[in-house]
């Protein structure tokens, strides 16, 4: 978690104009009249929401000349789309889930998870093509009108999930966006719109189907995180493969693939969770860089974004959301700006606290729901140096009395983090290795230390099998 924007959760612009825009429209890929219900100057403004929505929530991977050279291999295909006109934007998220996606208007992202995975230019520049299909066909645009509540992935109860949502701020639709699953014919429709840009683009576009091999043998990596992985917003099968297969020519091999030049670039990338993010030792969550830590019940789930950190009881009952901001508002006068968005609030009482020496103040609400039960809602603010950390504890009014110990166990536990042993944590990291032609891969990476449970997965990532010894020179990729 790091710091977030305060600010009101309201329904975007775009969204208003899917009931006053609906009307037949030619689609750019396909050439046929289809539904449109948003404008491309709404999918525009839709995306550029969006971008800002996710950029927040997610984090952009800070390593500014790996994002450029991402955009280089982007922009190298836009000219041979569809729609060569809008501008397109390519971005790396700083989370370890495998996924690429794209959100209507030319946004384009890859995770540094699936960055970790990949072989060569020529694989990048297919997955990138591939999204860009999808924005060029406005497969997401068809979908607006099937969206749900999206619940961050957490067991959240169904009476909690509106309510909760808009606390933590993901009641907008572009965010839910990314929780799409596309269809059959979206999916098949991208690939071959993803092998075509990649083969203008001057890639060989036949190493997708390394990609897509990795994967099957890897399975889902989301690894609960709030983001999906790929395999969940992009179904992959057996099927799709062979299909794929069917659009390469001979001619593809000529074609440049680049595996150095990638494997260079991705050199000393951050593999796995960041632990200077925020990370979990036992029931205990650690902030090393905004130095608190906090203890939360055994059996409670976590999830830890760049903007936010949430926690769902294991029945779906009870739910915590925790955010960091920058403010010199008195805690009072902040409690009124952070509620004054809450529908159906009842205010029963508040009160001003000290914990662990540092200030507090928390409100007690009703929140009333129509055809829903009532829900009880308690805002715990506490002021640490120039931050405020806002803890939003959400239960039923009727179960409200069962979880308040854990509750107030949770945001009673909220201190300074001063001990170096859980500051000083460093991150995992992918090396490069060059073989000498005469070990295997799991020779190579027992020599660099690796921990066992780690090796067949590497070798997956690697496209090797752990017995095969590499070509002298080759690169392989190892983490540190």
């Amino acid at each position: 978690m790091a710091r977030g924007e305060m600010k009101k959760i309201s329904i975007p612009i775009c969204f208003l104009l899917i009931f006053f825009l609906a009307a037949c429209a030619i689609n750019p890929v396909s050439g046929k009249r289809e539904l449109s219900l948003i404008s491309e100057k709404g999918e525009i403004a839709l995306g550029k929401e969006t971008d800002t929505e996710i950029r927040s929530q997610y984090g952009v991977y800070a390593d500014p000349e790996l994002n450029k050279y991402i955009q280089r291999i982007g922009t190298t295909m836009t000219p041979h789309t569809h729609r060569p006109h809008l501008t397109y934007h390519f971005a790396i998220l700083d989370t370890p889930v495998v996924n690429a996606f794209a959100v209507p208007g030319g946004y384009i992202y890859v995770t540094r998870g699936i960055l970790a995975m990949i072989n060569s230019e020529a694989e990048l520049a297919v997955v990138l093509g591939h999204e860009l299909g999808h924005i060029n066909a406005r497969h997401s645009v068809r979908k607006l009108s099937k969206l749900i509540l999206i619940q961050l992935g957490l067991a959240v109860g169904n009476e909690l999930s509106e309510t909760f949502a808009k606390i933590s701020g993901v009641a907008t639709i572009g965010i839910q966006l990314l929780f799409l699953k596309y269809s059959r014919s979206d999916e098949r429709q991208a690939d071959s719109l993803g092998i075509e840009y990649s083969r203008k683009g001057g890639y060989n576009p036949g190493e997708i189907v390394n990609f897509f091999s990795s994967l099957q043998k890897l399975g889902d990596l989301s690894s609960g995180q709030s983001l999906p992985g790929f395999l969940s917003t992009h179904p992959l099968t057996s099927e799709r493969i062979q299909y794929t297969k069917t659009m390469l020519a001979d001619e593809d091999r000529q074609l440049n693939m680049k595996h150095s030049s990638y494997l260079n670039h991705i050199n000393n990338i951050v593999y796995g969770d960041d632990p200077r993010q925020g990370y979990v030792e036992g029931n205990t969550f650690f902030h090393p860089k905004l130095l608190f830590s906090f203890s939360f019940p055994k059996d409670w789930k976590l999830q830890n974004t760049p903007s936010k950190v949430v926690l769902a009881s294991q029945d779906g009952k009870a739910a915590v959301y925790i955010q960091a901001e920058k403010s010199s508002e008195k805690l009072q006068d902040y409690a009124q700006i952070k509620t004054s968005e809450l529908e159906g609030k009842q205010f029963i009482n508040e009160q001003h606290l000290v914990i662990n020496r540092m200030a507090a103040f928390q409100q007690l609400y009703n929140i009333t729901q129509e055809e829903k039960d009532t829900l009880r809602m308690r805002l715990s603010l506490v002021r640490k140096g120039s931050y405020i950390f806002s803890f939003s504890v959400l239960s039923t009014s009727e179960n409200f009395s069962k979880f308040d110990f854990q509750f107030g166990t949770l945001v009673g536990s909220f201190n300074r983090l001063k001990d170096e042993t859980y500051i000083n944590r460093k991150p995992k990291r992918i090396r490069l290795f060059r073989a000498n032609g005469r070990e295997t891969l799991q020779q190579i990476f027992r020599k660099a230390g690796m921990v066992k449970d780690l090796l067949p997965k590497f070798a997956i990532m690697n496209g090797i099998e752990l017995d095969h010894i590499p070509e002298r020179n080759q690169l392989i990729k190892i983490v540190e």
